[in-house]
């Protein structure tokens, strides 16, 4: 049967307000006036549906997802949706909806849209810029940012640890007896690009073997396109270089330049060994398969859902950057120089 707090009220005898304490459990109700209550509840089996739960709470259930990315695909992306479908599934257990919208221009409207649905929370993906951080900031609902970078240190972080990361790609390269690399390094707007790309120079920095800037190319966007475009691009020099590794600081990038290797008959990882980052389902796909460094997407997800769990309930965590280890996964585009 539906019923509303005020019919509810009217068959125990009392206000509106002394049922809504008495269904959210918080401020003074007597006894009396409680017991009256319960009674009606129980009898007419009346569970509260999820607007009159909001408007005693003060609380939705819906947190919001906020994916800002300039390129193209966004939900669908190898390493986001990995993301967004942990976040998903740790919402769902935690009874928490998800609305998710994405934002190429990384305008306003997407925080707009999230305030209309009423959220308890925002998790926002990627990089932000700090008009946009501003901006939800006006609105005193609690925020995390997962796989991005900004200047506020009162921001809680989930990210991996893209600079050991590189190191591992480095360690690993240099372990197998390269030592001239060919590197197509993501847009360093970008974190994660960013630090890939400054561990694997620093590793190999370590070890005396500085990576020269003509040895690095810098694709656009972090996608398989640019990675073929840049590899066939910048080959001729490749060629000349004599390079015997190719490190890319994501795995589509990597992709893309398998690819045109493939295409100009040059054997991975006889000839050439390539390695990318993030360990996307594609890596395993191909043949040869691609040796990569793990980002553990699903407990960035299952991070971000708890911590912003935490933010919404006033718990507010001591630790502002949450990192998480990758992890090396050997496959077949890498072998032995000899």
């Amino acid at each position: 049967m539906s019923l509303t707090i005020k019919e509810i009220a009217a068959r125990a005898g009392v206000s509106k307000s002394t049922v809504s304490r008495v269904i959210s459990g918080k401020g003074y109700t007597s006894p009396e006036a409680r017991d009256k209550v319960q009674q009606i509840i129980e009898e007419l089996q009346y569970k509260p549906n999820a607007v009159a739960r909001a408007m005693v709470s003060q609380r939705t259930n819906n947190i919001g997802v906020l994916i800002y990315r300039r390129d193209h695909p966004v939900v669908s992306h190898p390493f986001y949706g990995k993301i967004v479908d942990a976040i998903l599934a740790t919402a769902a257990g935690m009874n928490y909806s998800v609305f998710v919208t994405t934002d190429h221009d990384m305008s306003l409207r997407s925080a707009d849209f999230m305030m209309e649905k009423r959220v308890d929370g925002l998790i926002l993906i990627s990089r932000l810029q700090q008009n946009v951080i501003d901006y939800i900031k006006n609105f005193h609902v609690p925020y995390l940012m997962v796989n991005g970078s900004t200047d506020d240190d009162g921001i809680i972080q989930i990210v991996n640890r893209d600079e050991e990361g590189g190191r591992k790609a480095a360690q690993h390269l240099y372990g197998l007896g390269h030592r001239r690399y060919f590197v197509l390094a993501g847009p360093q707007a970008h974190r994660s690009h960013f630090l890939r790309l400054k561990g694997f120079r620093c590793q190999l920095a370590s070890r005396g073997i500085p990576i020269a800037d003509e040895s690095v190319v810098y694709p656009s966007a972090s996608t398989f396109e640019e990675g073929f475009n840049m590899m066939r691009r910048h080959y001729e020099h490749f060629r000349a270089g004599g390079y015997t590794a190719v490190f890319a600081t994501n795995d589509t990038i990597a992709l893309g330049a398998m690819k045109v290797l493939a295409e100009r008959s040059v054997l991975v990882p006889e000839q050439v060994a390539v390695m990318g980052f993030d360990d996307i389902e594609f890596a395993t796909m191909l043949t040869p398969s691609l040796t990569t460094i793990r980002v553990n997407t699903e407990e960035m997800g299952r991070q971000a859902v708890t911590m912003l769990d935490r933010l919404i309930r006033q718990d507010v965590p001591q630790a502002k950057l949450i990192e998480v280890e990758p992890k090396l996964i050997v496959r077949q585009s890498t072998a032995t120089n000899n």
